[in-house]
Formats: C-alpha cells, sequence, structure tokens
C-alpha cells in the first residue's frame, strides 16, 4: 500500500512493485536516461480526467497494488477493503439472519456505503440489487485485480452521484504474458470459516495486441453461532420466549405481541409455558425452563452467525492497436456469488393479530379435558379454561430457516481511444446486470398453520408427531408435510446500460507550462426490481416480510476539467458536472483543486467540492407495506382510549410505509487540505485534513414527528410532508408522506399515516489521514515499512453530539504492513489497529452506565518462498494472536460485524506457478 510520491510516473512506480515488496512506499527512479523520462507515458489518475506525468495530485490517492493484495491473505477484494484505515467505521458483510446475505461492502469515512462510489476501471459498477444502494464487492473477483486505487476526497465533479466519502477504483490486470495458476486452503484454528481458492491467468501480447483471460473461484465456510464460545455457552444458553408459551388475551386490544408481565399465565409449576417441550425434561438442549417460569428456545444451537461465500468468475480484456493512433478495446466479465445463512426454526412473530389464537373448544387450549394437555384437568387451568390465549411459538418441528442467495453479474464492455490531430477521444458502450434470487426454506404461513393449530393437527404438546384431532392419537405423517410451509423468494436485478464519450487536449501556453482540459458526456439507463414472493409481500409469512420496489429512468452527465499551471510550483485544477436524472431532476457538482511545490521535496495540496448522492431506485420506488405505528400522542391516546398514554403506555394507528417519489438528492460540501513530504530517498510521509458537511440527509421519519411538523411544533421538518384530507385512500405512493387528522384538524387525533424517506437533517464529520513510508537497504535485503492512520475528529447529525469514540465509532484506525525481501524469500508482517469505543447505556433504575470496548490489535504473518521452477510458495496466519472481536462477550450472539470479524486465527498455504 502506498500514498502516490509527486516526483514519480505510474511507470517507475510499476517498476517498483514489481520486485515484490509488499509496502512498498516510494518507487525508485527508473529511468536509465534523460530520453526516457522525456518519453514516460501520461496516465489518469482515480479523481481526475487529465492525463498527467506527475501522479502526485491536488487530491489524496492511495495505490494498493497486486503485491499487497497477495500479502493480506485476504481471499477477496472485499474482506481487504473492509480492513482499510479509509473504512473508518466498518461495513456491511454478509451474515446471517439478514436480508442483505451474499452481499459485501465499503464504506470511505464512515459515511455509509451508499455515499461510496464503487468503480470498475473508472467506470460506475452496478447497484447492489440485495441492498438496493451502493456496490457489491463481492462481486469483483480478486484474481482479476490490478490494483486498488482509494480516493480519500469527494469526486462528484468528476464521477457523478454517491461520490461523497470517496471513490474505490478497481483496476483490472491488462499487462500479462504467460500462464499463472494459483491455489489455497486456509483453516481456522477455531470451527467454521473454512476458506478456498483458486485462479488461472492466461495472458499475451505483442507489438499489436494484449490479450488476457481468467477464472477464479474463492469461498468461505459458513460459520455458525454454536461454533465460537463467545457466543454459545450450553450452560448459560441464549434464550427466546417465543418458544412455547401461552399469554392472556387482552378483551379490549387483543393480543400482545410477546410475552409481558401483564399478560403471562402464572402456573405454580408450568408458569406460563405448554406444558411439553420445556417442562417434560427434553435433552435436545434446545427448549428449557427459566426461573421466573418461561419456557425459552436456545436458537444459538442451531443458527449461523456469518453466511457461507462462494464466488466463481470468469473474466477476460483484450485491446488492438488499429494504427499508429487508434486502438479499440474491449473487456468482459461473468461473476456468481453464492451465499448460503441458517436462522433458527421460525417464531410466531409477526403474526397476524399479534399472536396464535387458541380458542377455549380447541384441542390445543390447556383447560380443555377432551384436548392434548395432561394436566387439564389442574385447576389453574380449569380457572381459564374459557378464555381465549395466545401462543408464543417456535416452529422447531418444521426445521431451521435455511436461505440460498445466488447473485449472477455480467460486464461487458468494449470502446476505442486515440488521437484525432492533438486531441485525445475515449469513447465505448457498457452493459451491466446484475440478477439474484433469494430463496427461503421452512417459513411459515400464518393464514394455514392457524387452522391447524386451532382443530389439533398441530399439537403443540408434541409438535413433532401429527396428530388426527377427531381420535387424538399420533398418525403417520410429518409437521412439515401438514401444508403450512412455504419456500419464500425475491427475485432482484440492477441493469446500467451506458454510452460515454471523453476528450483531452493542451488548451494553450502559460507561463509555467501547458494549461490543459478534459471534456465528456454520459448517458445510461438505470433498471432496478427487488420482488418478493406474493404471501411475503402480504404479509402472510410468518418471519419473512417486505415490500417489492422496482423501476427504471435514465441519467445524462456533461463534465468538464482543466488545469491551469498558473506558476512554476503551483497548479490550479477546476472541475464541474451537471447530471440531469429523469425522475427526481438534476445537480451540479463543481470543484477547485490546488497543488504548491514550495520545493522538490515538498508538496501543499488543498480542495474545495460539492457532490451529491441521488435518491436510489428502491427509495423512489418501494411499495406500500402495512405497519401499525405506536404513538403516545396525547389527542390520539384520548381519542382510542378516553384518557391520555401514561407511564410508558402507547396506541396504534394503521400507517403505511412506502418510497418517496418526492425525494431529492442529497447535498455535500468538502474541504481538503494536506501536505506530502519526502524527505530523503527512503522515507516520505503525508498528513491530509478533510472536512464533509452533507445536508438535504435522506433518512426515514416517524408518525409522530412528521404530525408534529404539520402542527408547527416539530424540531427537525423536512418539507414535502403533506396533511392527508380525512378519508383519503392509502396508500397511495404517489401522495408522498403524509399524515391524516380527525376532522382535518392538525391538532386532533391521528387516524392514519402514509410514511417512508424523507430529506431530513445533517451529517458533519471531520479528521484527519496520516501515512509514513520507508525503504532501507539492509544489505543482505530490502525493508519497507508503510504506516497508514485514520482519525475521525467529529461525527455528528442534525447539529447533536459527536458520536467519535463512542460504540460504533472508533476514532482511530490504523495498519503498519511490514516487508523484508531477502532473495529468494519474502517475509511479511501486517498489524491492524482499531481503537477503543465506550458503548452508553443505563441500568434498571435508569441510571448512566458505560461499559469500555478494548481496542482492537490484529497481526498477519506471511512467508514467501520463490522457488528455482518460477513458482511461489507461500505460508501464512492471519490474525496470528486468535483475538476474539473486542465485543464479543457484551452482546450475547451478536457483535459489530461492521468492524469486527470472528474468523479468528486463520492458518493458510497458497501455491502459485508461473509458465
Amino acid at each position: 500500500m502506498k500514498n502516490m510520491t509527486f516526483r514519480k510516473s505510474l511507470t517507475a512506480a510499476a517498476v517498483a512493485a514489481s520486485l515484490g515488496f509488499p509496502a512498498l512506499a516510494i518507487a525508485q527512479d527508473a529511468q536509465t536516461d534523460v530520453n526516457a523520462e522525456e518519453e514516460v507515458e501520461r496516465i489518469q489518475v482515480t479523481g481526475s480526467r487529465l492525463n498527467r506525468t506527475d501522479m502526485e495530485g491536488a487530491l489524496p490517492v492511495t495505490v494498493i497494488d497486486r503485491v499487497d493484495l497477495e500479502a493480506s491473505g485476504d481471499i477477496s477484494v472485499a474482506d481487504f477493503m473492509r480492513d482499510t484505515n479509509f473504512n473508518s467505521f466498518g461495513s456491511y458483510q454478509s451474515t446471517s439472519g439478514s436480508s442483505g446475505g451474499g452481499a459485501a461492502q465499503v464504506s470511505l469515512r464512515g459515511l455509509g456505503a451508499g455515499r461510496t462510489l464503487i468503480l470498475i476501471d473508472g467506470r460506475r459498477a452496478p447497484t447492489s440489487p440485495i441492498l438496493g444502494s451502493g456496490q457489491d464487492l463481492n462481486s469483483i473477483p480478486m484474481a482479476a485485480v490490478e490494483r486498488i486505487e482509494i480516493l480519500s476526497d469527494g469526486a462528484s465533479a468528476v464521477y457523478g452521484s454517491d461520490a461523497i466519502g470517496g471513490v474505490v477504483n478497481v483496476i483490472t490486470r491488462k499487462d500479462f504474458d504467460g500462464v499463472s495458476v494459483t491455489y489455497g486452503v486456509g483453516r481456522p484454528t477455531n470451527d467454521g470459516g473454512d476458506t478456498e481458492e483458486m485462479s488461472i491467468v492466461i495472458g499475451s501480447s505483442n507489438s499489436k495486441s494484449r490479450v488476457l483471460l481468467g477464472a477464479s473461484m474463492n469461498s468461505r465456510d459458513v460459520i455458525f453461532t454454536r461454533d465460537r464460545d463467545y457466543w454459545y455457552d450450553p450452560e448459560n444458553p441464549s434464550g427466546s420466549t417465543y418458544s412455547n408459551n401461552f399469554g392472556f388475551k387482552n378483551p379490549e386490544t387483543g393480543h400482545s405481541s410477546s410475552i409481558g408481565a401483564t399478560n403471562r399465565l402464572d402456573h405454580p409449576d408450568f408458569g406460563t409455558a405448554v406444558p411439553g417441550l420445556c417442562t417434560n425434561e427434553d435433552d435436545s438442549d434446545l427448549f428449557y425452563m427459566a426461573s421466573n417460569g418461561n419456557c425459552l428456545f436456545n436458537h444459538g444451537a442451531t443458527s449461523a452467525n456469518l453466511t457461507s461465500t462462494k464466488n466463481t468468475s470468469l473474466f477476460g480484456r483484450g485491446d488492438y492497436q488499429i494504427n499508429n493512433d487508434w486502438n479499440v478495446y474491449f473487456s468482459g466479465s461473468l461473476n456468481k456469488v453464492e451465499s448460503f445463512g441458517r436462522f433458527a426454526a421460525l417464531p410466531s412473530s409477526p403474526w397476524p393479530g399479534g399472536a396464535i389464537e387458541i380458542a377455549p373448544d380447541s384441542p390445543n387450549h390447556p383447560g380443555n379435558l377432551d384436548g392434548y394437555n395432561p394436566n387439564a384437568a389442574d385447576p389453574y387451568y380449569q380457572g381459564i379454561a374459557d378464555q381465549t390465549l395466545s401462543l408464543y411459538h417456535r416452529f422447531d418441528a418444521l426445521g431451521p430457516r435455511d436461505n440460498n442467495v445466488e447473485n449472477t453479474t455480467t460486464s461487458f464492455d468494449g470502446g476505442f481511444k486515440g488521437m484525432i490531430g492533438d486531441v485525445g477521444l475515449d469513447f465505448g458502450a457498457r452493459y451491466v446486470t446484475s440478477r439474484a434470487i433469494n430463496l427461503g426454506n421452512n417459513y411459515v404461513v400464518a393464514g394455514l398453520a392457524q387452522p391447524l393449530i386451532s382443530d389439533g393437527t398441530y399439537n403443540i404438546y408434541d409438535p413433532y408427531n401429527v396428530y388426527d384431532p377427531d381420535t387424538g392419537s399420533i398418525v403417520e405423517g410429518s409437521p412439515s408435510g401438514l401444508g403450512m410451509t412455504t419456500t419464500t423468494s425475491r427475485d432482484m436485478f440492477s441493469t446500467v446500460k451506458e454510452l460515454y464519450a471523453n476528450v483531452s487536449f493542451d488548451m494553450f501556453e502559460m507561463g509555467a507550462g501547458v494549461s490543459s482540459a478534459a471534456f465528456g458526456v454520459e448517458y445510461r439507463e438505470e433498471k432496478y426490481q427487488d420482488k418478493y414472493d406474493l404471501l411475503s409481500a402480504a404479509g402472510q409469512v410468518s418471519g419473512s416480510s417486505g415490500a417489492s420496489a422496482g423501476g427504471e429512468r435514465d441519467v445524462t452527465a456533461l463534465y468538464g476539467e482543466m488545469l491551469f499551471p498558473v506558476l512554476d510550483s503551483v497548479d490550479i485544477e477546476v472541475a464541474g458536472r451537471y447530471d440531469d436524472y429523469s425522475d427526481y431532476g438534476s445537480d451540479f457538482s463543481p470543484k477547485v483543486a490546488v497543488r504548491w511545490r514550495p520545493s522538490d521535496t515538498l508538496l501543499v495540496r488543498g480542495s474545495w467540492g460539492e457532490g451529491f448522492r441521488a435518491p436510489t431506485l428502491s427509495n423512489l420506488t418501494q411499495e406500500p407495506a402495512f405497519s401499525a405505528e405506536y404513538t403516545n400522542d396525547e389527542a390520539t391516546c384520548i381519542a382510542l382510549t378516553g384518557e391520555p398514554c401514561v407511564g410508558g403506555s402507547d396506541v396504534q394507528v394503521n400507517t403505511y410505509s412506502a418510497g418517496n417519489v418526492n425525494l431529492e438528492s442529497e447535498n455535500s460540501e468538502q474541504i481538503g487540505l494536506g501536505v506530502v513530504w519526502e524527505a530523503t530517498d527512503w522515507i516520505n510521509m503525508s498528513v491530509d485534513y478533510y472536512d464533509i458537511e452533507i445536508t438535504n440527509s435522506i433518512s426515514s421519519i416517524g408518525l409522530q414527528q412528521a404530525a408534529n411538523c404539520l402542527r408547527g411544533v416539530g424540531t427537525l421538518c423536512p418539507s414535502g410532508i403533506n396533511q392527508f384530507s380525512e378519508g383519503t385512500t392509502i396508500p397511495d405512493p404517489e401522495l408522498g408522506v403524509g399524515v391524516m387528522f380527525a376532522g382535518d384538524d392538525v391538532n386532533a387525533a391521528i387516524v392514519g399515516g402514509q410514511l417512508g424517506l424523507v430529506n431530513l437533517g445533517s451529517v458533519e464529520t471531520d479528521g484527519m489521514d496520516f501515512s509514513v513510508n520507508t525503504n532501507f537497504d539492509l544489505g543482505f535485503g530490502t525493508l519497507t515499512n508503510n504506516f497508514q492512520a485514520s482519525y475521525v475528529n467529529n461525527y455528528s447529525a442534525n447539529g447533536g453530539e459527536n458520536d467519535a469514540g463512542e460504540y460504533g465509532y472508533p476514532e482511530l484506525r490504523a495498519s503498519l504492513n511490514n516487508g523484508l525481501a531477502m532473495g529468494d524469500f519474502t517475509v511479511n508482517w501486517n498489524i491492524q489497529y482499531t481503537d477503543s469505543t465506550t458503548y452508553n447505556t443505563s441500568d434498571a433504575d435508569g441510571n448512566p452506565l458505560a461499559y469500555g470496548i478494548p481496542s482492537w490489535t490484529i497481526h498477519n504473518v506471511q512467508v514467501n518462498y520463490a522457488t528455482p521452477w518460477d513458482a511461489t510458495v507461500t505460508f501464512g496466519v492471519n490474525n496470528l494472536t486468535d483475538r476474539d472481536p473486542a465485543d464479543a462477550s457484551l452482546f450475547g450472539t451478536s457483535y459489530d460485524y461492521y468492524i469486527y470479524n470472528p474468523w479468528g486465527r486463520v492458518p493458510y498455504i497458497r501455491y502459485t506457478q508461473n509458465f
């Protein structure tokens, strides 16, 4: 990993990188004479469309080359990027139990994956169909990557939407002659998470053409909760009351959605539990009795924590020199990511009406003398024999919920690059589509299960057998064959069709050099779909719900960039971009950057710019979903109960959540200031300050907040909230966000609402990046060191308190990469550091309580041997000291999977053979 030094060309950097130094900081001069320096090729650096020979510009760019990637021991781009110091507060990884299973993202500056732009060879990667925003790093094969460039500054003036926190540009391999075959395996010392990788890359080139083809596979096995002792303790299992418990139904408000102090049964022996499973000394370790008489289910015994992931890819690219002025280029890839996650057996939550209903005449009612309860004659049960009860149940007899996700991404890109006179042109077309299918097994259709429970076909006292309700005896069959289960599905895709053209040229001579410019136009069509199966979308599947979304739009962009060398030591860059979206509107993003070189070894740089993030198609088009929103609004409580809500009580109002067609874009303003100092030939360093403010932030709004805004008493109110006339038919996505009041009086009771995302509030953050790079010739070998650190000084929303240092928001992330090259051997020792944080909460009496989350330091070591037969053998261990996640013992089976990982110590071996 390296920060680009301002005196070196990309050619020199590539030569130095080829020496095999994993953390090379300073590219040594590769020129053998003056003519070679004069003929060095102009290149483009991430963050600019201008061609230049000087890599270190006015913007901070960090380059991670192929050697760095291999020295990390990581098998995927996602794993590598999650550990970089620029990923300040971590980012999403594929987690079991999440709707985003199979995806992985990066969040520069902690601003969210939707505000980090991922490019592939300078072109926008497709939106993740699984998550609906941001891009999926799992769709990029590691074997195809030549280097990764991280621009830690806003770049909407160059690339358009999303480039607020920064840009990650993945550059794929182009120059390769021969055949390279790689195979590797990793075996964690803890159970689960086994890794495997394999690839073959074939390349050929001559004076007029280049072609490269490759195939790769990498995989990581599932990690179950029971595989880690800090998540799972058989003596103190994690428990859920959605196990096998009765509850009282309130005659006025109906079923409660959970067991509580006011609705639980109090049998002297069985408590609130169903006499079965928990009370029959079941030895499966899944059901057990708590001391308070609740039946609990040990969900950690069967569920997975991290999904398995398998990435299979085919990729190729090439170019052909038509004549001295023109080249044609093309690339294509096919990538499939498969993921498996397991949830515990389905709980009866959410359930239509709040809970499963057990009527007095049901064989499953505990007081029915002709029913299944062997203790029905008990006086306690006879005392409630005429009451309708609630049931909070776990359908373990149907098996765990398994989700399988398959995401296939296909990409084609082709174009022409050349010169007409002194003007450079680059134009082409691109097509990218990403299609994902998520299938879930063993989900329960509430409308089918309720009758089977009511008539006794499904016996809650012995759910592992099938009963004849007429005879009360066991019959042949399995509960899974009763027809109450369904396979859920989500069908998702994201497609981009793009045309682009760019021209670059020298404009005129200035006193200190030639002024240059680049202008371009882009046109793309975007389509998106996230379609749930009809039962899930209707809320009929317990444990699975979701609102479908889908739409399309086109985007036209015009951009320009100019460089003015106003003095021998001062360059000024000016850029601007206009983006016109066919759905929400348009944005213009300007940027000014200055580079000052007071000496050959010192560079001072600064930048100012504005950016934006367009609302996603998911934000705009999500279909309505019913949600009975809770509120303690005084007028509403009086209207529904006759008195104000007190003591934490509340009431429910029929509401819907939907996409908001009135959303506008987020806007940002960024300032950057930095210094780069190449002190000697063996050390250079840099420090960069950033300040980012986001306004018009896209976030959700609650019912009470929306009502208060319409009443004129809200403290944080977005534009575009509507008052619906009483009787207005909702849901209606065309109406946007709004609230309905009784008698159309905003001070009266709330009678309905349509909620969703709005442009609300602001986010502010500032901090510093620091880098020191050294390169020592020790005589017997070469030692290189690269230190990178990112410090967050402030991260706050809506003018609130600074969250930096709080749990989930570490102030400091740093890495120290050390490489020692000695003849045929290379030794790498990479250290990653995440700062300590504080988790603030309160005790049972409401008194403040703080937990200190310790810092997290990971040591990764690796030894490489270059054999005489042109092969490389690699032995390594990631997380050498077997550090658990820093918060592993604090939240039971949960942890901050954005920042930490549970893989533990992972020894691995890799063999690469070149031909």
